[in-house]
């Protein structure tokens, strides 16, 4: 039986998944193992670790700079995941510059309610036959629509 190479990424999810400072001691010390090793998952690790810092901005230019900076590193590290990771905020960047704007000024508390409405609404509404009356009840749940009177309670 050949030896092969010490498999260096056993064991090692959680040290790429977890914020450095919630690493326990062991992970910490395999954590510092994997990144003496120049593999593809180091780099996309690195790569993540070092958008957190996109959190700490207070302004939404140099959020919109740092964004910029960050999607042109990924677009050269031949990380093909990463790749699709920049294009995806490359095509929602407004959107994502937008938390700024509203990070202390709305609450989204009232999404997350109508999101719950909606599941209900389609959890209740198993046995539509037709998307077109799912659509119809989901207008009137959570547009809080009059219900037509020749209309089934659904609710």
């Amino acid at each position: 039986m050949r030896k092969g190479k010490e498999v260096v990424l056993k064991y090692s999810r959680w040290c790429f998944l977890k914020n450095p400072e919630n690493l326990t001691e062991n992970q910490k010390v395999k954590l510092k193992d994997l990144l003496k090793c120049n593999l593809k998952t180091i780099r996309a690790y690195l790569l993540k670790e070092h958008f957190q810092a996109f959190w700490d901005y207070l302004s939404p230019v140099w959020a919109a700079k740092f964004l910029d900076q960050w999607c042109a590193q990924v677009m050269r590290s031949r990380l093909e995941p990463m790749k699709k990771v920049a294009k995806t905020i490359r095509a929602h960047k407004q959107l994502i510059l937008n938390w700024f704007e509203a990070r202390n000024v709305i609450s989204l508390g009232v999404v997350e309610g109508q999101n719950n409405k909606a599941k209900v609404v389609i959890r209740k509404s198993y046995g539509f036959k037709t998307s077109e009356v799912l659509k119809i009840s989901l207008y009137h749940k959570l547009g809080k629509l009059p219900v037509p009177e020749l209309a089934h309670e659904y609710f």
